[in-house]
């Protein structure tokens, strides 16, 4: 049986990082492969655990479709590696960190993708982004306003508070795993 593409979204700050951090071990007992992105941030940049390249050698892999995945956003560019492919045609469930903006594209790829919205209440993804320090107040201000606006456009998703503490979210993640768990 083919395996379950997990599409984790949420803005940042949300804690999506964090989240499949906590959550590596209890995931790989259910056979859930994580998916490391790679990005173009430098490898000296504060965040996720991504395999960090230049714009240049992006492109290079890019072209040479190493990607299952790629999307530009906030001036980055971020891929998903093809062998999530291999994962799923060998039956494994493999969950990747996501964009919200290039979910349609994913959900053509992968049809039968379960998206998982991470949210967070606003004052705890401001305090969370001021703490990180990646950007200005103003750009974090930004965020929050496309973070309200974007809230209300997705439909087909599950939607996961991460407002509370992180061992409650892993919880309520492997709860909506079980939950949405597709039988054959």
């Amino acid at each position: 049986m083919q395996g379950r593409l997990i599409y984790l979204i949420g803005p940042s700050g949300a804690g999506k990082d964090s989240l499949l951090d906590a959550a590596r071990a209890a995931l790989a007992e259910r056979g859930v492969r994580i998916a490391r992105r790679v990005i173009t941030r430098s490898a000296e940049a504060v965040g996720e655990a991504a395999h960090s390249v230049s714009a240049e050698e992006f492109a290079r892999m890019e072209a040479e479709q190493a990607f299952a995945l790629a999307w530009r956003a906030n001036g980055l560019a971020y891929g998903i590696p093809a062998e999530i492919d291999a994962w799923l045609a060998a039956g494994e469930d493999v969950l990747v960190n996501g964009s919200r903006g290039y979910l349609p594209e994913a959900r053509q790829r992968y049809p039968e993708l379960l998206a998982v919205l991470l949210t967070v209440e606003q004052d705890v993804l401001r305090e969370r982004l001021l703490n990180r320090g990646r950007e200005t107040p103003e750009q974090i201000e930004a965020r929050l306003a496309r973070n309200e606006l974007f809230s209300g456009e997705l439909d087909d998703y599950i939607r996961l508070d991460n407002s509370a503490s992180l061992a409650s979210s892993v919880e309520r993640l492997l709860h909506l795993l079980d939950e949405h768990h597709r039988c054959g």
